[in-house]
């Protein structure tokens, strides 16, 4: 199931198979964490994977890992499905048996995946609006101590995290994400 597929970063077709073999256990086994339920995890993996297969041409993988990309489909196809069963409630009852176990705790949640998804597109920001937005926003630290510590006027630390705020936007974008 290897689809040729021009990208941007000239590396070859994304192989399908080994990247199932790679990661489709923990995709099934967050998708199971957030929806708690069996059959709707193996849909989710099974449609993370024909994403991925059919949109191999937009994989980079210097923009980002075959890993974050696929949690980054995973964690959208995760919402549509959360989406879809809460307006077709009776629709799982029907088709679900009572007794799934949830993963023990050590499976991914939404915030891990979302977290290497944020460190992901940092990387692609210059180090100046890196610094600023972590800083400022991660760290919380007011804007003045942040332009001390820098040696730049207040004015640059508020230009930084404003310009690097839309690179971020562009970034989370390109991986993916839906606001």
């Amino acid at each position: 199931m290897t689809r040729p597929a021009r990208r941007r970063g000239g590396a070859g077709p994304i192989d399908v198979r080994a990247a199932y073999a790679a990661h489709g256990p923990e995709l099934y086994r967050f998708a199971l964490r957030q929806l708690g339920d069996d059959h709707s995890a193996q849909d989710v993996v099974q449609e993370v994977f024909l994403k991925a297969w059919r949109a191999s041409g937009s994989f980079d993988p210097e923009l980002a890992s075959l890993r974050t990309w696929l949690f980054a489909i995973a964690r959208n196809v995760v919402v549509d499905e959360a989406r879809r069963s809460a307006a077709r409630p009776w629709q799982r009852s029907l088709t679900e048996p009572q007794d799934v176990q949830l993963p023990p705790d050590g499976g991914l949640d939404d915030r891990v995946v979302d977290a290497w998804v944020v460190e992901e597109a940092l990387r692609r920001l210059s180090s100046e609006h890196r610094a600023a937005i972590v800083q400022t926003h991660l760290r919380g630290r007011p804007h003045a101590e942040v332009a001390a510590e820098l040696g730049v006027p207040i004015g640059t630390v508020r230009s930084r995290v404003f310009y690097g705020l839309k690179a971020l936007r562009l970034a989370l974008d390109e991986l993916g994400v839906e606001p």
